[in-house]
């Protein structure tokens, strides 16, 4: 079996080509093609017709495809519809903003989560994605649009932190200089809040971001909404991101979706803010986009603003959420797993 060579780290490509009997700084070389967006080792002008000729009989190198791509009307945003080698498909969102080009990637192929207000789990779960399907989401996008991304999002399907090992492996990818070379700080993980996942994320990568997909005030409240809820204690959540933040020096963002009659009263906001005062953190409201099948209504964007002053009272910085992409399905909780025929 041909080994692929995207998604291996720096380590782990050199001992692939010492295996072959090369040189380690072939891995360096080898790796910039790759994360260039080089599918083929004939693109590599500078390793030799020996070499190629090697890792064609021993190495190849994945990648996805583009079944589709939709273009938001209003505000740019660009969704991209990718097949995986196993006859699944998974999405991910290009945003464009002032600041330069953010995508939101997945990490899983559907979702075991379950939450009620998120299109990811609808279909159920098929597998993690592994770290080179991560990187290929990006890798694609700027070979479509010829631009380059300088921010990425894990906060598509499925939950990062159940697949870690290959998180992991991404990110360290990510923030190389011989692959996609973005900054660690530019660098955001998305958990509906696996403690063992945060308390590991914290040492292994303190400068990046972690935004906690919260939803409630309480733990009860969080149980209806998230089953995840059932096995992570509220209270064990709340002082593993005070820990972290505390840790890293780094702010926590609550992703907070405003369910109209649910969580969105005044009493919840205080609840809520007494829950965080202290932590240096900020809530990001998000009014509830439309998911088919999904019962919940959203918060009118007025009540949005009022529950954001309401933590605002409370000491809590707080935003509301732009909801770039809605029109084509590529907003927040609208990201799913597809199956398709090749």
């Amino acid at each position: 079996m041909k080994k692929d060579l995207k998604g291996m780290n720096l380590a782990a490509l050199e001992d692939f080509f010492k295996s072959l009997g090369e040189e380690g700084y072939r891995a360096g070389q080898v790796s910039k093609w790759i994360y260039k967006g080089a599918d083929s080792f004939d693109d590599m002008s500078d390793i030799s017709k020996t070499l190629k000729d090697k890792l064609k009989e021993t190495a190849e190198i994945s990648t996805l495809e583009i079944l589709d791509r939709k273009t938001s009307r209003f505000d740019g945003t660009r969704k991209y519809l990718f097949g995986l080698f196993d006859g699944n498909a998974i999405e991910s969102a290009l945003m464009k903003y002032r600041f330069g080009n953010s995508i939101c990637i997945s990490s899983q192929a559907g979702c075991k989560m379950g939450c009620v207000f998120c299109a990811s789990g609808k279909a159920g779960f098929a597998r993690d994605l592994s770290a080179g399907e991560m990187v290929d989401q990006v890798l694609k996008v700027q070979e479509d649009t010829e631009e380059r991304i300088s921010r990425l999002v894990v906060m598509g399907t499925g939950e990062p932190f159940d697949n870690y090992s290959n998180l992991s492996d991404f990110i360290k990818i990510a923030n190389s200089e011989n692959g996609l070379n973005i900054g660690m700080r530019n660098i955001t993980v998305s958990t509906c809040g696996i403690v063992s996942g945060i308390k590991a994320f914290s040492g292994d990568f303190p400068q990046a971001n972690l935004a906690v997909s919260l939803h409630a005030p309480n733990g009860a409240l969080r149980k209806e909404l998230m089953p995840v809820a059932g096995r992570e204690e509220y209270s064990k959540l709340i002082s593993a991101c005070r820990e972290h933040a505390r840790k890293t020096g780094r702010r926590v963002t609550f992703e907070y979706v405003l369910i109209s009659g649910k969580n969105d009263e005044k009493p919840h906001a205080d609840e809520l803010a007494e829950h965080l005062r202290g932590m240096l953190c900020h809530v990001n409201l998000i009014p509830m986009n439309s998911v088919s099948g999904r019962a919940p209504a959203s918060t009118a964007r007025g009540k949005a603003e009022k529950f954001k002053k309401w933590l605002e009272a409370g000491s809590i910085q707080t935003t509301v959420r732009r909801g770039l992409g809605s029109d084509i399905s590529a907003a927040c909780g609208q990201l799913r797993l597809i199956y398709h025929n090749k």
